[in-house]
């Protein structure tokens, strides 16, 4: 795991005075807290020391925290909606009055309808419509969609325009002159629709003539001595200013995209990644490259999309750099043909796009500034492994590997775990598990061999039906097997079978239960135990197991009265007590012969014969 190289006290040093988001990650990697900061440096530092004031939860969570990572962001305005971004899609242990699953809220501008409206949503819809935010106060949408309706005259009724014109009389806010009225038909649609052009405008950030408007007007109504005007004025103008706060952790689009920005210093690179998943920012990776002086940073973006690119399942619609590349369309051409759909590669120049490259840049320089010696010992624990591998084996490019084991107890609820790991690190939302279906009893190959027939079948089938990648259709580089020549063999048939060429390893263990070297074309190969090769197989194998025994729990608290016996056609809860108490053990009864099992009250010859055959 990586604390193993995280020391606390050495990493709270390295924090910034910056607004922006932390998060806390246990001894299983897995993220337990997300927070906000207007200050990093001082609000994490407060987790690890001694105060009266940490609430018993906080207490308890902070035992459990092994190493925190952070994203800078611009404000702390930017930091809360990304904050809430997080808890969504990790849902952190220690969260607990913050999933709530509170929405912010939007403004909506029915760009749809001929006479469009302005709004407040809290969900954002695929109806076309324009949709601008979210913001952090109610309040002020509210007050910003009334100032629009009083600059612009835009319609907040919900009649059907053009249909309903003239059918009833103008609302009230007509008469007041908050509304042209195009109900009656005072105002064309197109004249209409110059004011929600001037609306649009708005809301995409140019405030400026509003604000100027509304500082001469607040100043003119206090010179006239009207000052209720003025504080009506002074008002709006604090509602626009809170909504002018600029914030782009989330897009209005509706577009997956990878931001990507690189920082270096000599022959040290990182590049920073920002995943944004249906206009939400839901996570970043950086990665630590080794370059040559003065590489230029648009050959480092493109290598990087070479490589990080080639196995990713999952490729965005829209890829956004920092700097144009000299393979630009080749590198379109490339991902498009992976993806099944056209991707691009932009270099934003203004707005909030350039705001988000310039934001992964910043986060990008802080790791490779305060994080580099950290940095180069994960790289070498990840992908260094890797490649220590790919020499023991002579199997070169090893992107992804999938990891199998089985789990059962005396035969009962087998289950099968496949876990992923990508560039050396474990890739756990493509972990799947295994409910062993066609396998009477603890048969761990006849098992081995469902899982992997259903694990690459459902790939192929997957392949054939849609163009979309993810899920089981991306195959591993590598296959490795928890056990030797015969769990080997088994993935081998099964790939043959399938007309599939994929390397398959076995993770070798000793009559310790430790890992002791790789099987690999019908030979063991001895690894060098202090070579973080052996180190990466030896935490791939304990996943493996681990994740498959999690499952097996899972199965046994929902069953636990659940035995095998219960499995035999003709034995139900009775004859499984009276099997149990006459035998003991399951061994004894797989060894009873016909005769015996008939002599045991509630049995019969029948019942017997059931129970022999299951056996034999």
């Amino acid at each position: 795991m990586q604390e193993q190289n995280f020391n606390i006290e050495e990493e709270l040093k390295k924090l910034p005075g910056k607004p922006g988001v932390y998060l806390m990650h246990d001894e299983k990697d897995h993220i337990i807290y997300v927070g906000k900061a207007i200050s990093l440096k001082n609000r994490v530092r407060q987790y690890f020391q001694s105060s009266r004031n940490k609430s018993v939860k906080i207490e308890q969570m902070v035992t459990h925290i092994r190493r925190f990572e952070y994203i800078v962001t611009d404000s702390e305005l930017e930091a809360l909606v990304l904050e809430c971004n997080l808890i969504k899609e990790h849902h952190p242990k220690y969260n607990t009055m913050l999933m709530d699953d509170k929405a912010y809220p939007f403004i909506k501008v029915t760009t749809n309808e001929p006479y469009p409206r302005v709004m407040l949503a809290r969900k954002m819809l695929k109806d076309k419509a324009k949709y601008f935010g979210p913001f952090t106060s109610s309040q002020a949408v509210r007050d910003t969609i009334e100032l629009l309706h009083k600059l612009y005259h835009i319609r907040s009724c919900n009649r059907s325009l053009p249909k309903d014109i003239g059918k009833e009389r103008p609302c009230l806010n007509y008469h007041i002159k908050q509304c042209d009225a195009p109900c009656q038909g005072y105002i064309s649609q197109e004249e209409y629709g110059k004011s929600i052009a001037e609306v649009l405008r708005f809301l995409g950030g140019n405030y400026a003539p509003i604000q100027k408007e509304l500082e001469e007007k607040m100043l003119k109504a206090s010179e006239e001595m009207e000052f209720e005007k003025a504080i009506e004025y002074r008002e709006l103008l604090n509602s626009v200013n809170k909504i002018a706060q600029k914030q782009k952790i989330t897009d209005s689009s509706w577009e997956d995209r990878d931001i990507l920005a690189v920082a270096t210093d000599k022959e040290d690179a990182v590049v920073q990644v920002f995943f944004i998943r249906g206009g939400r920012l839901i996570g970043r990776d950086h990665f630590y490259l080794k370059i040559q002086q003065d590489e230029l940073k648009a050959n480092i973006i493109d290598s990087f999309i070479k490589q990080y690119y080639a196995g990713t399942p999952f490729i965005p619609s829209v890829l956004m750099v920092q700097e144009v590349l000299e393979d630009s369309s080749l590198l379109e051409e490339w991902l498009s043909a992976k993806r099944g759909a056209k991707v691009s590669i932009l270099v934003p120049k203004k707005g909030t796009k350039e705001k988000m490259v310039e934001l992964a840049e910043n986060n990008a320089k802080m790791v490779l500034t305060k994080d580099k010696e950290r940095l180069k010992r994960e790289e070498g624990r990840t992908i260094g492994a890797v490649k220590e591998i790919e020499k023991l084996i002579g199997v070169q490019d090893i992107y992804r590997m999938e990891a199998y084991d089985i789990s059962n107890t005396n035969g009962f609820e087998s289950v099968g775990s496949m876990v992923v790991y990508e560039r050396g690190k474990p890739k756990k939302n493509d972990y799947r598990k295994f409910k062993i279906k066609g396998v009477k009893g603890a048969d761990d190959y006849a098992s081995m061999r469902e899982v992997l027939t259903r694990r690459f079948m459902h790939g192929l089938k997957e392949k054939e039906e849609s163009k979309e990648v993810g899920g089981f259709t991306v195959f591993p580089d590598l296959i490795l097997m928890d056990g030797g020549r015969g769990q080997v063999n088994i993935a081998l048939e099964v790939l043959d079978a399938l007309h599939l060429n994929i390397p398959v390893c076995g993770m070798v263990k000793d009559d310790h239960h430790r890992t002791r070297g790789l099987y690999f074309q019908n030979e063991e190969i001895t690894i060098d135990r202090s070579s973080e090769a052996f180190r990466l197989i030896t935490r791939i194998q304990d996943e493996a197991h681990r994740f498959a025994i999690e499952y097996h729990k899972q199965l046994r608290g929902k069953g636990q009265v659940h035995s095998i016996l219960d499995d035999i056609e003709g034995i139900g809860p009775s004859r499984r007590k009276s099997l149990m108490r006459e035998f003991v053990s399951l061994e004894a009864i797989k060894a009873a012969t016909v005769e015996e099992l008939a002599r045991i009250p509630s049995m019969n010859e029948k019942a017997a014969e059931s129970v022999y055959k299951f056996f034999h």
